[in-house]
């Protein structure tokens, strides 16, 4: 009777839950799946038509390659960053921890902006290049991959800083220490000890600004260039200008499935990880 009464309890407290998930999780990605298959008549006619299209392949390449650029570049400047603020004093490293937040608090469409007036043929970035010496002429740095790529590290890098100084700041000081001890190089640690410890955090940090950079819209759409499309910009460009809402909704559920399969490979990553397996000891 106890035992009943236990799990109706639960069940009550996971009921609010459910709901929404229910309400602004499932009954939204079911409509998408149906709207894919049903519009404008019932049958895979839209994800055949994308597969068997040159320029969704092509946008497809884009969306993959600017997230796999971003997420690498952010990580390789996320990672000394994350470093640095784990070993300053810690006054030091609360300033430059909420010097990061006050970035990703600030309005995503102003930094976008300013990277558009910083990067323009005119632009500071330029002007500085030419006067000392280094070009001869403006790079054009807008409206092409470039500027995307470089707008959207920008606004990465702090969510692989987050989780990654979370991650560092976990470390206990004297492993490392006893790997210098036991006479370990200096090379050694770094690789052996402190970057398998921060499996965790580069795992979960790259994840998250991958599968981000594959949804996002906004700085492609004001950086990027008409031959640099990736995926959101193509639903959107279905919806407004062509009403094609089966082949928009076909493409979003491409985007939903490997963001899901993404998300499957990172906890089997997780699980089958080592460190992982020892941290759960």
């Amino acid at each position: 009777m106890a035992f009943s009464i236990k799990k109706w309890r639960v069940g009550m407290l996971l009921l609010p839950i459910l709901v929404f998930l229910c309400s602004f999780f499932i009954i939204p990605l079911v409509g998408l799946l149906l709207h894919s298959i049903t519009d404008p008549k019932f049958g895979m006619q839209n994800f055949a038509q994308l597969l068997a299209t040159t320029t969704y392949a092509k946008v497809l390449y884009n969306t993959f390659l600017v997230s796999i650029l971003v997420t690498s570049i952010s990580l390789l400047l996320g990672f000394p960053l994350a470093w640095c603020i784990t070993l300053v004093p810690k006054g030091w490293g609360r300033i430059l921890l909420n010097i990061i937040l006050l970035s990703m608090w600030t309005s995503l469409l102003a930094r976008t902006y300013s990277w558009l007036v910083l990067l323009q043929s005119s632009g500071v970035i330029n002007k500085i290049l030419m006067a000392l010496g280094i070009i001869d002429q403006p790079i054009e740095m807008v409206h092409n991959m470039t500027g995307v790529i470089i707008g959207m590290s920008y606004i990465m890098i702090p969510f692989i800083v987050l989780p990654l100084q979370a991650c560092m700041s976990a470390i206990d000081p004297m492993v490392l220490q006893a790997a210098s001890i036991c006479g370990a190089s200096a090379k050694t640690i770094f690789f052996r000890v402190f970057l398998p410890l921060c499996k965790p955090g580069l795992f979960s940090g790259g994840l998250m600004v991958f599968v981000m950079s594959l949804g996002y819209y906004i700085t492609p759409a004001l950086l990027g260039g008409v031959n640099d499309m990736m995926l959101p910009e193509f639903i959107i460009e279905q919806v407004q200008n062509f009403l094609n809402w089966g082949m928009a909704s076909a493409s979003a559920v491409v985007l939903v499935i490997i963001t899901m399969a993404m998300f499957y490979v990172y906890l089997k990553v997780q699980t089958d990880s080592p460190v992982s397996s020892n941290t759960g000891a």
